[in-house]
């Protein structure tokens, strides 16, 4: 299945309804930077460029960043 496109500002929301907060003092002005701490304890941190639509690749990266599977990242995308 392929990853939609979307806008940042999706993303963000969609990665806030998993648990991911923004980051106090990270990301400039075009970032968003998202924390979230995993099962297992470790931080885990997801940068986001303000962009409409977000390039696959890009997408491709937060998903690794965020620890999800591709299924898991889909699906999330498109609820």
């Amino acid at each position: 299945m392929k990853i939609p496109a979307v806008s940042s500002t999706h993303v963000v929301r969609c990665l806030g309804q998993i648990g991911f907060a923004q980051a106090v003092h990270q990301g400039k002005g075009s970032h968003v930077a998202l924390f979230k701490v995993d099962t297992h304890g470790q931080k885990r941190l997801v940068i986001v460029p303000r962009r409409d639509p977000v390039p696959a690749g890009t997408l491709h990266s937060i998903m690794r960043q965020s620890g999800l599977s591709r299924e898991e990242f889909i699906e999330l995308l498109t609820r």
